[in-house]
């Protein structure tokens, strides 16, 4: 039998570094956190083959003192922490003392620093073998330099695990994004193979922090975002999110700071794709930046040593925020500002010397929004009544005297304020409203937006009636866990809410006696479950609301107008007023867009007119 011993220095570094470092990437991400906790305001990263032969960060922070060198690159030596108390509410992004020991286990390290008040810098040295650091006195400027050169050359088995140097470096490229993205106040470039990538600047005002995301997430990210910044209950939400009309086929435009920390986290993924969900494609991925401050004290980042993983204190109440702030800012967007700034953007595009068609076309972008008005109370059993007629549908609508002639213009409006989307023109082949508003062309699909009207309607209908529940001929028992049939007797009242009757049978089988009336036909034992599961995990479940939405989802596409369906101008400018009063109208119920912005000046460019 084999004895218990000590595992050597270098291997028990080695087992550390297979947490720490993972890849080029990691070892990059480690460098530059600790640049940033030593107060750098530029930091300048060179990189050969991807990482795998040499990584180079310099950065002008505060340095090391020559005596705290050699502890460095040792295990669990760090300046940030030192007792439990500072463990339990960190405010740097280092904390463990792993990153260096591990790195200088698995590569030929070199360590470079001077402080302010030295006149000479000093370097240690490591080649992952016996790890006794050499220090030898260098020249070098007040802040620190970290090398590492042949990652993984004693551990071939690892780096057999590296993928192509331009894979690697997309990684390593990522990770630089990331960290620029939470730190506006710092200068990165970044050096592959002696060629510069990027040059990034110190960003001060807003205009600055704009221009440094379109660097890094593409401009198309900028003309598509939503601005907001929330406070509430000590939480504060800031940052950009997209329309859900610029969404991805991949998650790969998503970024979430947490007090300048980027994780990645399934309480915030489940909070944002709930925010989504009436207005996203399917099978698409919404794109945000946003940056979460709250006290350091609620919120653990020791979690994982990569320090991806959080864990907050009261999850439920930051769930909550964040589904609410980015629910509303997603809902409130209106017609008049997205048009706003489409304007301000076609006139940059126009100041441009030439453009090409495929510029041109690229112009064409989407920009859609809402306007938070009250929608007319209507019961769901005359709302189901009105979906036979157009008219009835849109019956009750202001429209200005212009709006309901054979034909209609700008001009004829008079003193009157033109309507963001404008006044109606024609009917294209009963599929598209085409109007005429301040900036140029809208393109309506009528079948898209009479929907979305229609549902938010029956929802807001809904809403004010409660969820109404109906007692089962036969209740149904159903087999759970003992910590769910807990749930039941603990959590009745919030059951209650959500429209169920449940009544715990045993330790492990509960009945289920009433449901909501507008769920009675679902799959009643798999809803139950799924609501049992979401408040186990969560606290709390949209499961319900999100079946009924469903419902008066398809309700509202079968009750709206038809492709081919002739409209009058008048019925045409009534869609038009309703979608400016009805959140989140530039989407209908299944995601697709509703309408579309062309400027005259785009139609110029495609016509060749000022040339």
């Amino acid at each position: 039998m084999s004895r218990i011993h000590l595992l050597p220095n270098r291997l028990a570094n080695q087992i550390a570094a297979g947490e720490v470092v993972e890849r080029p990437s990691s070892v990059v991400k480690e460098l530059l956190e600790n640049s940033l906790d030593a107060g750098a305001t530029q930091i300048d990263i060179q990189v050969e083959s991807g990482g795998a032969r040499l990584i180079r960060v310099r950065d002008n922070g505060e340095g090391i003192h020559p005596d705290d060198m050699p502890l460095a690159v040792n295990r669990h030596a760090t300046s940030k922490i030192q007792s439990i108390e500072d463990l339990e509410q960190v405010g740097t992004l280092g904390f463990r003392g792993e990153a260096l020991a591990s790195i200088a286990s698995v590569a030929r390290l070199v360590l470079s620093a001077r402080t302010a008040d030295q006149a000479e810098g000093w370097k240690v040295e490591s080649e992952g073998k016996d790890m006794a650091p050499r220090m030898t006195p260098t020249a070098h400027p007040v802040g620190c330099s970290v090398e590492v050169r042949d990652l993984f050359f004693n551990t071939p088995a690892r780096r057999k695990f590296l993928r192509t140097e331009k894979t690697e470096f997309r990684h390593l490229e990522e990770v630089v994004k990331r960290l620029a993205l939470s730190r506006f106040d710092v200068s990165f470039s970044i050096q592959h193979n002696q060629r510069v990538i990027h040059s990034l600047r110190a960003a001060a005002s807003q205009l600055e922090r704009e221009r440094r995301v379109m660097t890094i997430c593409g401009s198309a990210f900028m003309e598509n975002a939503v601005s907001i910044d929330v406070s509430s209950a000590g939480l504060r939400l800031h940052g950009w999110v997209g329309l859900p009309t610029f969404s991805r086929s991949q998650a790969d435009l998503q970024y979430f700071f947490v007090n300048g920390r980027v994780v990645r986290d399934k309480l915030v993924s489940h909070a944002v794709r709930q925010a989504y969900r009436d207005v996203l494609y399917h099978g698409r991925h919404p794109t945000y930046i946003l940056y979460l401050e709250l006290d350091p004290s609620i919120v653990d980042v020791n979690v994982h040593p990569t320090k991806h993983e959080v864990r907050f204190r009261d999850g439920r109440t930051v769930h909550d925020f964040l589904f609410s702030t980015l629910h509303r800012a997603l809902a409130e967007v209106k017609p008049a500002e997205a048009l706003s700034e489409y304007a301000a953007v076609g006139a940059q595009q126009s100041a441009q010397p030439s453009v090409d068609f495929g510029q041109a076309q690229t112009a064409m972008r989407l920009r859609t929004g809402a306007h938070a008005g009250s929608a007319l109370p209507v019961y769901i059993s005359e709302h189901t009544a009105q979906y036979f007629g157009v008219e009835d549908a849109l019956a009750g609508v202001a429209m200005p005297a212009a709006a309901t002639g054979a034909t209609s213009n700008l001009d004829a409006a008079g003193e009157q304020e033109v309507p963001p989307l404008g006044f109606a023109l024609a009917q294209l082949q009963g599929i598209y409203i085409l109007a005429q508003n301040a900036t140029g062309l809208v393109v309506v699909d009528m079948h898209a937006a009479h929907e979305r009207v229609t549902y938010e309607k029956m929802k807001q209908s809904y809403a004010e009636q409660g969820v109404q529940s109906q007692p089962l001929l036969v209740p149904i028992n159903i087999a759970v866990s003992e910590r769910e049939a807990n749930l039941v007797e603990d959590q009745a009242e919030l059951i209650s809410q959500l429209g169920f009757s449940l009544q715990r049978a045993g330790p492990e089988s509960i009945l289920v006696r009433q449901v909501p009336v507008l769920l009675s036909t679902s799959n009643v034992e798999q809803l139950v479950r799924d609501v049992l599961s979401d408040v186990l995990e969560h606290g709390r479940s949209e499961r319900v609301r999100e079946v009924t939405n469903e419902i008066l989802s398809t309700m509202a596409c079968h009750g709206s107008v038809r492709a081919n369906r002739q409209l009058t101008i008048a019925e045409m400018n009534g869609l038009l007023r309703e979608m400016e009063h009805t959140e989140r109208s530039g989407q209908c119920n299944h995601g697709r867009p509703t309408w579309t912005q062309m400027s005259l000046a785009e139609l110029d460019k495609l016509f060749l007119r000022g040339r």
